[in-house]
């Protein structure tokens, strides 16, 4: 990579400067440009200070980071580092591409720093990927074409899935494991060993289980922390 990525820090806390300072300089294609502790501090110089990306806290005084998100004109893409996951869903709809959650190990941090990078391959690229629109599976002997948009969740069944969706509910013959990876990760989560939701079909999401159309869906404890960091709209 021969240009570096701009990178400012937003944050109240002089402990996560040191933390995130000590990660982005570990990372020779990273350029930490400003560090900054209040969210006017941070509209100030990016009015003048165009960067790449952004780690953002939410809980700052004066101006919030879910604040700052709204008013910026044009935001930079943004990584919120918070100790709050009540913000996750909503924070997505500003185009924030992860969430980290305090305290921040490094290997999570070169996660989200891959997110970053993937999403910018794919704005970059001349020819986008076009996103499939639906899946394929079989229902009993015949083969189904089920569009993504229709789905609501499924839930392991078995040797079988059942896959519920708007309209109806379908028994697959497929795994949880090799259903997940026909799904895309954009639109798709794991939230639970049996049970595999819709981002978008999610209402609320609870201290151990989330909601999608009146329906409780639990989440598993191994995949707790990793479906409050990355649940996301896109």
């Amino acid at each position: 990579m021969t240009t570096k990525i701009k990178c400012i820090i937003v944050d109240d806390e002089p402990a996560a400067h040191y933390v995130l300072s000590d990660y982005i300089n570990k990372n020779p294609f990273l350029s930490l440009e400003h560090q900054l502790y209040n969210g006017l501090e941070a509209m100030q110089y990016l009015t003048n200070n165009p960067v790449d990306l952004m780690f953002l806290d939410i809980d700052m005084p004066e101006v919030t980071g879910m604040e700052l998100l709204k008013t910026l004109p044009n935001k930079p893409k943004t990584i919120l580092t918070t100790a709050y996951r009540e913000f996750a869903l909503e924070s997505y709809e500003y185009g924030v591409i992860d969430y980290l959650l305090k305290p921040i190990f490094y290997p999570r941090f070169l996660k989200a720093i891959a997110h970053f990078e993937d999403k910018n391959a794919i704005e970059n690229s001349p020819e986008p990927k076009e996103e499939a629109k639906d899946i394929s599976l079989k229902i009993g002997s015949d083969m189904v074409t089920i569009l993504l948009d229709d789905i609501l969740f499924t839930q392991s069944y078995g040797n079988y899935v059942k896959v519920y969706t708007m309209k109806r509910t379908y028994v697959a013959t497929i795994t949880t494991t090799e259903l997940e990876k026909q799904l895309p990760s954009s639109l798709f989560v794991r939230s639970h060993k049996s049970y595999i939701v819709a981002i978008n079909k999610i209402k609320t999401i609870d201290k151990d289980c989330l909601i999608i159309q009146q329906k409780s869906i639990p989440i598993g404890i191994t995949y707790k922390r990793e479906i409050m960091e990355i649940i996301k709209f896109n």
